[in-house]
């Protein structure tokens, strides 16, 4: 995750998000039945990158997090003047992670980074002044929790982006929760089809070993419970074993 604009801040303001940003992904983990005190967080101003064990919730991060977290930022929004308004970027991705001397390391979390850093997420903050968060998901996440059918999302909510930072060049997915649907760009390069991504997905395919993630509809009560939510179940074992989430504003 990583907040809007941080940077252009005074020094009481940069202090208010610090403290505050770790509170909203807390609360809205635990209102989807997720654990934070389980997942190893990288803190760094107005970001963070968590990595996460695997334990077969990563549709529920995709989802059910998610549309908490936008619920809390429009609780939290609706206090505060525009100008104070907490406005994130959010990404997810799986790969293989290790903790290293100074933080994590592998492609997992490069990659991570690199989404959470692209384009089309500030193009899309900057076309909905509404919206308090917009999400980007990998290609590999994408397929294995949207496209299976694994969340109460639709393929067709996303819209796809071709993600070109420095090195890493990918699609991805890009949503703006708030606006109900994909966040139609024309600077997007197409949006998903459920049909021809539905005939790739496996009913009995595994997603990738890590989840890798950097923090909905409107009219969404506070009062949705994840546990209410009905999602269909992989046939084998689901091998996910650890997840990264960044978490951030829109404005670097």
């Amino acid at each position: 995750m990583d907040a809007q604009a941080y940077g252009s801040n005074n020094d009481r303001r940069q202090s208010e998000i610090q403290h505050d940003l770790p509170r909203l992904l807390d609360h809205a983990a635990r209102r989807a039945g997720l654990d934070r005190a389980q997942w190893q967080i990288q803190r760094k101003g107005d970001e963070q990158l968590a990595v996460r064990p695997v334990d077969g919730s990563e549709p529920r991060l995709v989802d059910d997090y998610i549309r908490h977290l936008v619920a809390e930022l429009r609780e939290y929004n609706a206090q505060r003047v525009p100008e104070a308004r907490m406005r994130l970027r959010a990404a997810i991705h799986q790969g293989l992670v290790e903790l290293a001397d100074n933080g994590f390391a592998g492609t997992a979390v490069v990659v991570t980074a690199r989404l959470l850093n692209a384009r089309p997420l500030y193009e899309a903050l900057a076309e909905h002044p509404g919206a308090d968060l917009v999400l980007v998901l990998s290609d590999e996440v994408f397929r294995s929790t949207v496209v299976g059918r694994h969340t109460t999302l639709l393929p067709q909510d996303f819209t796809r982006v071709d993600v070109q930072v420095k090195e890493y060049g990918a699609p991805a997915w890009l949503r703006v929760p708030e606006i109900g649907s994909s966040a139609t760009s024309a600077r997007a390069s197409g949006k998903a089809d459920s049909t021809s991504h539905a005939e790739h997905a496996s009913a009995g395919a595994r997603p990738g070993p890590d989840v890798v993630s950097g923090s909905d509809r409107a009219g969404i009560s506070n009062e949705y419970q994840a546990d209410r939510v009905s999602v269909n179940n992989l046939s084998g074992p689901v091998d996910a074993r650890g997840a990264v989430f960044g978490f951030g504003g829109g404005g670097g």
